[in-house]
């Protein structure tokens, strides 16, 4: 891990975009909704700020949290455990005078205090819609070279459509840029136009002390959102610079991209330009390697520790302790950790989430367009 830190402290919301894959969130948040195996979304952007030096990090949690708690425990993996800083969860306050939080000035200003009692000079704020390697120290580096007040990442990419089509907009929002010589000069909110689009990552870099304030004001006025409420109108006085990320990035905007990305990964280029750099760190779980037992076919696969394989599998993903009976045939599947795919079984195009059984002999197929989800816990 990177040893120095760095001057800032991390701030992770992660109930975003919740809206967008319900079938996937009915027990947890989008930060702790499984991918690429062995790793739960929130992995990506905490590993990240880990890696970048940043040591005090605070996630402020919504609902269906329990899940991420359990998976974050006291943050040991991450190299989170300390006596000053490391990781705070903070779960919505149980007072009769404040709600659960609708959007991040809410959430901003539930911990004021704690801001106001930290000692670093720069916050990073993100999400945990997105798997990405992300250099937080040059974003950081960036910001403090410009002089901006807040430094905000983008992509060049078109906007999902899972963002576009059953949007709510009481919900989540998401934002385009229009940039010129490095600054933003304005922010479209739920653009619809098509083609590649400065799509914002939702990832912000502000001085820790023009984010109290800013705040502070906000949330006397009744705003809710951040980016519409107070960077969106205050762009000719504040200097908002933009960010251009060009690394690998997984959106997951609705169930179809949560299949699309994984099995995105089954190309050995997406995989290392996902894990290549920085390393992405996880909760272990003590396990043995997959074992295929004799007459068992692979192709293609990605398959994490502990599974056991007696059958047939290709173009598929498999997360940990899943079991693959004899004679059973899986393809293109995403196979959540502990699923049992009995005896005989013929799945294909389906994601099953954690500890699902597909009894013998039964057949499941969903398409590419229309991946067939089977729930937690769930005997077929």
């Amino acid at each position: 891990m990177v040893n120095s830190n760095a001057n800032a402290l991390g701030i992770i919301f992660p109930n975003s975009y919740d809206s967008l894959v319900p079938e996937l969130v009915a027990e947890r948040l989008m930060a702790s909704i499984p991918f690429a195996g062995r790793y739960r979304m929130v992995d990506f952007v905490l590993s990240s700020m880990v890696n970048a030096g940043i040591d005090n990090i605070s996630v402020i949690v919504r609902k269906n949290y329990h899940s991420l708690m359990d998976h974050l425990g006291s943050g040991r993996e991450w190299d989170l455990t300390r006596k000053n800083g490391g990781l705070n969860i903070v779960p919505p306050f149980a007072e009769k005078t404040v709600k659960v939080y609708n959007g991040r000035v809410e959430a901003l200003a539930s911990i004021l205090d704690f801001l106001k009692d930290q000692k670093e000079k720069y916050v990073i704020m993100s999400e945990a819609n997105l798997a990405a390697n992300f250099d937080f120290k040059a974003m950081l580096n960036a910001h403090i070279e410009s002089g901006a007040d807040v430094t905000l990442a983008y992509a060049q990419e078109e906007i999902p459509e899972g963002l576009i089509k059953p949007f709510d907009v009481n919900k989540d929002l998401y934002y385009t840029l229009d940039i010129e010589d490095g600054r933003v000069r304005e922010i479209q909110i739920n653009p619809e136009e098509p083609g590649i689009q400065n799509l914002s990552l939702n990832i912000y870099i502000i001085e820790r002390e023009l984010l109290i304030s800013q705040i502070s004001a906000a949330f006397v006025r009744g705003y809710v959102y951040f980016e519409r409420d107070i960077l969106a109108p205050q762009l000719d006085k504040l200097n908002v610079r933009g960010y251009k990320f060009g690394g690998y990035i997984a959106r997951i905007s609705s169930i179809k991209s949560y299949f699309d990305e994984n099995m995105k990964l089954l190309d050995e280029e997406n995989l290392d330009a996902l894990f290549g750099g920085n390393h992405i760190y996880t909760k272990i779980r003590d396990d043995n390697p997959t074992r295929y037992i004799k007459g068992a076919k692979a192709k293609n696969i990605m398959a994490a520790d502990g599974c056991i394989i007696e059958g047939e599998v290709e173009n598929s993903v498999l997360f940990r302790g899943v079991r693959v009976g004899k004679g059973a045939k899986v393809k293109n599947c995403v196979l959540m950790q502990d699923t049992v795919i009995e005896p005989g079984v013929n799945v294909e195009y389906i994601i099953s989430d954690k500890n699902v059984t597909i009894t013998a002999d039964k057949e499941i197929k969903g398409t590419d367009s229309f991946p067939v989800y089977v729930a937690k816990y769930q005997v077929v």
